[in-house]
């Protein structure tokens, strides 16, 4: 079981990869999960928001974190992770415990999508202790609700199965505050503010972009980790083109066009309604690509 000691690190949202005709490809979804544990990452995360989640059924999932599960034993022993949440508790709480059966270290659990009171979103979190899995909060801002506030992620958190908070509200002023007054770690969900979260006491990052050029991202944890904060941060920096172009489209397409460009998968498929990358934009980027060693990098 994953702890909250270990929860540091760069963790990866892996892509779901689908073939031509949108079927799941376990091929190429095993060979990209050997990869990325080959490259140093610190865990690795299945059905994420990343991983076209809410378009998966449940023989796939299943599929997907027996596989994972047998690419890192195989492989090295890093944590874990399965995406479980949904707006339904009793549900969130079923994911949560078949996940448990089926390898995983935790549980990565979305704040519920409605608008529902932050009592009864405490009571959700706290229903999930059920499961006897340890779950890791995703504060993910939601057009009806936007975040939760700094006192409800403090109740969450005090929870005894509750390891540590994904912030995705993109408000660093957020991780400041909640790294310095609990003794769980944060760890940052965008990568464009992943050193800066690591400058405002953040313990790591679940990187979308982490996808690709893996060992950079760990480059500029471990730099930061060990001091070498100058470092920390060029090495950030050669990873801004590569961050830009992932963000020029909602993800996963870019993401999942880029994998398939370098071929670390073989087809860049999603599933409807998500559409695949703008061609104007991949073709603009061609350019980039072509001219920005960082975006080449396999």
């Amino acid at each position: 079981m994953l702890t909250s000691q270990s929860l540091n690190g760069v963790f990866v949202p892996v892509v779901t990869p689908f073939d031509k005709n949108r079927n799941l490809d376990i091929r190429s979804f095993d060979e990209l999960t050997r990869r990325l544990v080959g490259k140093g990452i610190h865990g690795l995360i299945v059905n994420g928001t990343i991983g076209e989640t809410p378009l998966m059924d449940s023989g796939e999932l299943e599929a997907l974190i027996m596989t994972a599960r047998q690419a890192i034993d195989a492989t090295r022993a890093i944590p874990l992770i399965v995406g479980t949440g949904s707006n339904k508790t009793s549900s969130t709480v079923k994911r949560t415990a078949q996940a448990k059966a089926l390898g995983a270290d935790a549980a990565l659990v979305v704040t519920p999508l409605d608008s529902y009171s932050d009592k009864g979103i405490i009571q959700h979190f706290r229903a999930l202790a059920e499961a006897e899995l340890p779950i890791v909060l995703c504060d993910l801002p939601h057009p009806g609700r936007g975040s939760l506030d700094l006192g409800t992620i403090r109740s969450i958190m005090e929870m005894d199965h509750v390891i540590g908070l994904r912030e995705s509200t993109g408000n660093l002023s957020h991780v400041f505050k909640l790294s310095r007054s609990m003794s769980k770690p944060v760890l940052c969900g965008e990568d464009e503010l992943f050193f800066a979260s690591l400058c405002c006491g953040a313990q790591g990052g679940i990187l979308a972009g982490a996808n690709l050029d893996s060992d950079q991202f760990v480059q500029v944890y471990e730099l930061f980790q060990a001091g070498s904060i100058e470092a920390s941060h060029q090495a950030f920096d050669q990873l801004l083109p590569l961050i830009e172009f992932l963000l020029s489209e909602p993800n996963p397409a870019p993401l999942k066009w880029l994998l398939a460009q370098r071929r670390h998968i073989r087809s860049d498929r999603l599933r409807l309604p998500i559409s695949e990358l703008n061609h104007l934009t991949a073709r603009n980027d061609g350019h980039l690509m072509t001219a920005n060693e960082t975006l080449l990098m396999v």
